[in-house]
């Protein structure tokens, strides 16, 4: 993705060893290079940079901070302008109509919004009203009853407003109830007065546009558009993992004065999460965004069951090392959880050949304790060398890869009861104490 070029530009200011005025134009060189290959509006580029190198080079360094924290702070808070607010959906009785481009990833969007208004505690449906895609109603109705989402759609009807009437009928007990619509080919004058017979119909709380990311500079004029027609209130941005052209969707919102409420990265449920603004910048630049991991985390512990306390207690086994690494896997990809860290940017680079034999690494885990007996489990320090070379065989692994598994194990256990007793002293990640 070409907004990842910004990570660089923290590591160019972290490394260097003076700030000077060339810098600053270096830096802001590559900002605009990055905003520009990732379709953002060369006029907010514009905006963007010399907002930067005008208080780069102007405003006094704050008391607390060092001149490189300066710099860092000024492009964090400058991107952040550029990027504006993001839209707040409070968890309540709602409905959502979702309208976008045929091919924008609507459909999939529309069940994991579900599933995550789903994990927040509300009782959630879906509607299935896109009667132009055959296989619409069928892929809604496959992922909903993936994650016990209810479900309305009337195969064959080929009135998209009689079938959402009868469904908010139906659904009326739901909290969160969710609106496929057909996805427009270019605003064809059919589809656009069937979208606003729907939104008259269904007179919902937000009317979501769904955009992919590789759009580009197409996603202004298609959201205004959209928005003359029916009146957009927030932008769902689609497939912005492994796209360069993200930037056009985060332009168009910007451009138009709507909002972002949400961002999907892949193809997984879990690969979809409210838009905050400043863990969005934050992940740009490579500082983290420990607030989404905590929130993914949150959502995938309680459906592991996950017992904290009982870490604690001393009771850790092989069957919570086995509970950590489902949990793992439904998060997502590990470079993905690493993103959300606050030291990817800061000089620590993991790359592909890692990040693939770590995910190895932790399924060859799952196998091996598949091919214990659940006394193992229980008290792995009954394992000795029979035990090892059975357990290998079992599971198609080596020797060497069950005592790597102990190993992990026996430093977890280690780990929590450090926690236990408070002795956990200070991590050694070193990074910049930036007050935001």
């Amino acid at each position: 993705m070409a907004l990842e070029g910004l990570k660089e530009v923290v590591r160019k200011i972290t490394s260097s060893s003076s700030v000077d005025r060339y810098l600053v134009e270096e830096i802001v060189r590559d900002i605009q290079r990055a905003l520009l290959k990732a379709d953002v509006n060369v006029r907010q580029v514009k905006q963007i940079s010399d907002a930067i190198k005008k208080r780069a080079l102007s405003e006094d360094v704050l008391p607390s901070f060092n001149v490189r924290e300066h710099i860092i702070k000024i492009v964090y808070e400058e991107l952040m302008a550029g990027i504006g607010e993001g839209l707040e959906i409070p968890l309540k009785k709602s409905k959502i109509m979702l309208v976008g481009l045929q091919g924008s990833g609507k459909t999939t969007t529309t069940a994991k919004m579900a599933k995550y208004f789903k994990d927040k505690g509300l009782k959630t449906a879906v509607i299935a009203g896109d009667t132009w895609r055959p296989a619409a109603y069928d892929q809604l109705k496959q992922l909903a009853d993936a994650y016990s989402i209810g479900f309305y759609g009337e195969r064959g009807e080929r009135s998209a407003v009689k079938i959402v009437k009868n469904g908010l009928k139906e659904l009326r007990d739901y909290d969160m109830i969710i609106i496929d619509t057909a996805g427009r080919h270019a605003l064809e004058e059919e589809l656009i007065d069937e979208m606003i017979q729907i939104s008259n119909a269904v007179n919902p709380d937000y009317k979501l546009l769904v955009l992919d990311a590789a759009i580009g500079q197409l996603a202004s004029t298609q959201a205004k558009k959209f928005h003359s027609a029916i009146g957009i209130d927030g932008i769902v941005i689609t497939k912005f993992d492994g796209t360069a052209k993200g930037g056009g969707a985060l332009s168009a919102a910007r451009e138009i004065g709507i909002p972002i409420a949400f961002i999907g990265s892949g193809e997984k449920v879990e690969d979809f999460e409210k838009f905050d603004p400043a863990g969005f910048v934050s992940r740009l630049l490579g500082m983290g965004d420990i607030k989404a991991l905590l929130e993914k985390v949150e959502r995938v512990v309680a459906e592991e069951d996950l017992d904290p306390e009982a870490f604690l207690k001393g009771t850790f086994t092989l069957r919570d090392v086995y509970k950590q690494i489902e949990a793992m896997k439904k998060m997502g990809s590990i470079r993905k959880i690493f993103e959300m860290l606050p030291f990817g940017g800061f000089g620590i680079k993991v790359d592909d050949e890692m990040m693939e034999t770590t995910q190895e690494k932790m399924e060859k885990f799952r196998y091996i304790i598949d091919s214990m007996t659940e006394e193992e489990i229980r008290n792995p320090s009954i394992i000795d060398s029979s035990r090892i070379k059975r357990i290998a065989i079992g599971s198609g692994t080596s020797p060497q890869e069950v005592k790597e598994l102990l190993k992990y194990y026996r430093t977890m256990k280690n780990l929590m009861k450090k926690m236990k007793k408070g002795k956990m002293g200070k991590l050694p990640i070193k990074g910049l104490k930036l007050g935001f």
